[in-house]
């Protein structure tokens, strides 16, 4: 399992321990499992001892994936893709039920993230995702109203997935060390969406523009998006907010009104 995608070289996961506690957030016999960004095969090994159903590994460096074929050249449970995840077409997964693990490279790690949440179908094949971001951004993810995290990222992530777990990762569970601190963070689909938005890059989009400015008041901004007759229908929200003092609900409610204009 890889920690961040380099040109020529990768941080690999070595503790055998995060290894273990990451697997064991979910249960893995007789499941369909997904790992991105399998590296050398670190936890794959380990995701193998758990006796999987079937096994997909999507790599993007076709060095490793020549190691991952040899290595596992004996094992029918496993098919390896030499693909970059952010132009794969998930829906080639027909598996259902699946579980998504994965080890992502930070510069596109949020991006990765956005990719499963803008599946068509929801509810997804998928049932579980365990990613390792970047503890930042793994903080922006899950940030709650009103937290300093709150923001962009955990509104969109919240409208469609709830927290199961997370915990921290040191920088010396990898060689060679990187500089900064991960989180492991366990996310399952909500089944029943309470917002009728009809597509979330509406609710995208809208995030994008009131947060743009996220230190101004939303009084110019909201503008682009409602006209005045619309905004006053918005109960709860006020003109002298700033985007990060407006509640997730609102966001929905902001969006659902742009959809019908």
């Amino acid at each position: 399992m890889k920690f961040q995608k380099k040109s020529l070289g990768q941080n690999f996961l070595i503790d055998k321990n995060i290894v273990r506690k990451i697997i064991n957030l979910v249960e893995i016999n007789n499941q369909n499992i997904v790992e991105i960004g399998p590296g050398e095969g670190a936890l794959t090994d380990e995701i193998l001892k758990k006796k999987p159903k079937s096994l997909i590994l999507i790599e993007k460096d076709s060095n490793l994936v020549k190691k991952l074929k040899i290595k596992y050249s004996k094992n029918k449970k496993i098919r390896i893709y030499d693909a970059d995840i952010l132009k794969f077409n998930i829906d080639k997964i027909k598996k259902r039920d699946f579980i998504v693990f994965g080890n992502l490279p930070y510069n596109i790690s949020s991006q990765i993230l956005v990719k499963f949440l803008k599946s068509k179908k929801w509810p997804p094949n998928f049932n579980d995702i365990v990613f390792m971001f970047q503890k930042e951004l793994g903080e922006k993810i899950i940030g709650k109203f009103p937290s300093l995290s709150y923001g962009r990222l955990s509104i969109l992530s919240n409208y469609r997935l709830s927290l199961i777990n997370k915990f921290l990762v040191s920088r010396n569970s990898f060689f060679p060390k990187p500089k900064i601190t991960s989180m492991v963070i366990h996310l399952k689909p909500k089944k029943k969406i309470i917002s009728s938005i009809k597509k979330i890059d509406n609710l995208e989009k809208i995030t994008n523009i009131l947060f743009s400015n996220k230190r101004k008041m939303i009084n110019k901004n909201i503008k682009k998006i409602l006209n005045f007759d619309k905004i006053k229908k918005v109960k709860g929200l006020k003109l002298n907010f700033r985007p990060s003092e407006i509640k997730p609900e609102i966001y929905y409610k902001i969006t659902e009104l742009y959809e019908k204009s």
